[in-house]
């Protein structure tokens, strides 16, 4: 049955139930969030959905509250809050509405869940300090929706509503945004596979735009690749590939000899008409052409071997 009303707790705001009203208002646009604590509205009905409050976890009635003796727990063991319960609950239908292929859904919410929900879930119910992100830990996600609170003498009786639904709109921005890169990320593995296949033993890459790579790279086992070569707007682009998913180390740099040269000084240090740009990180590399950004991407393999054939 759609509700009438998305119904969860007044005064101050967290991130769990902002961001579980991410969810429920795309799913039932036509629902009035109350922000209530009046027992008529936060008491199961068959016009409401209930979550941050009310005492109960009851799916079946609709009323999705974590705070009550019992709460309910993750399969790990982990405290949900009320954004895991909606997430677990609304989640798919969420993915679904936001126009996920169906064969995509189930990745994308575990993965959300795991990297995005999770965190929230252990923050809101103290298993988790912001302060783990030490002097990054006044910009995490939850601190940051906070500061959209009223601060403590406002004495605009309405302030409290008017800050969360000014809070609920920027939550929405972030929950979208990073539904849609993980989405993106399952898109670009289907064309980096074909690359990959089109590659074979080849050790530079050939995408047909900028995007993720090294998540189907590491997938398809396709440990031979070095480079990646892609168009850009105007020009073309040749990039390292990380050796791990978190820090900055390759598994072959561009060229010493290149690092920090533009436009004919990097033409005459690799030889190759067209070369514009190298980062003086040698993680990056520009030509004007595709022609010269392959030329340039087979010398630094040729490096890039032999350097390693030459070390002890």
């Amino acid at each position: 049955m759609i509700p009438d009303f998305l119904v969860t707790h007044s005064g101050g705001f967290h991130a769990d139930e902002l961001m579980s009203s991410v969810i429920l208002t795309r799913l039932f646009p036509q629902a009035r969030v109350v922000r209530s604590r009046m027992p008529e509205w936060i008491t199961p009905g068959s016009d409401r959905i209930v979550y941050d409050v009310g005492g109960k976890y009851d799916a079946a009635a609709r009323i999705f509250d974590h705070h009550q003796r019992g709460a309910p727990l993750r399969d790990d063991g982990q405290p949900f809050s009320s954004f895991g319960l909606i997430w677990k609950h609304y989640g798919r239908d969420y993915l679904m509405a936001l126009g996920l292929p169906e064969a995509h859904v189930d990745t994308v919410h575990a993965s959300f869940d795991a990297s995005f929900v999770l965190p929230i879930d252990l923050v809101d119910n103290g298993a988790l300090s912001p302060s783990a992100a030490g002097p990054l830990a006044s910009l995490t996600l939850p601190a940051l929706l906070e500061t959209l609170k009223p601060v403590f003498d406002e004495t605009d009786p309405e302030a409290d509503d008017q800050g969360f639904h000014h809070a609920l709109s920027i939550a929405r921005s972030f929950v979208e945004a990073r539904i849609g890169q993980s989405a993106a990320k399952l898109r670009a593995e289907a064309i980096v596979h074909q690359a990959i296949v089109r590659t074979g033993e080849g050790r530079v890459l050939e995408l047909p735009m900028g995007m993720p790579f090294r998540p189907a790279i590491v997938k398809a086992g396709a440990d031979h690749l070095l480079f990646v070569v892609h168009p850009r707007e105007k020009d073309w682009c040749l990039t390292g590939i990380r050796r791990a998913e978190d820090g900055f180390a390759l598994r072959a740099d561009l060229p010493a000899a290149w690092a920090g040269l533009t436009d004919r000084d990097l033409e005459m240090a690799c030889g190759i008409e067209g070369a514009t740009f190298c980062h003086n990180g040698r993680f990056i590399a520009a030509a004007k052409t595709r022609e010269a950004a392959l030329a340039m991407a087979e010398l630094a393999v040729t490096e890039a071997i032999s350097s390693a054939k030459s070390r002890p």
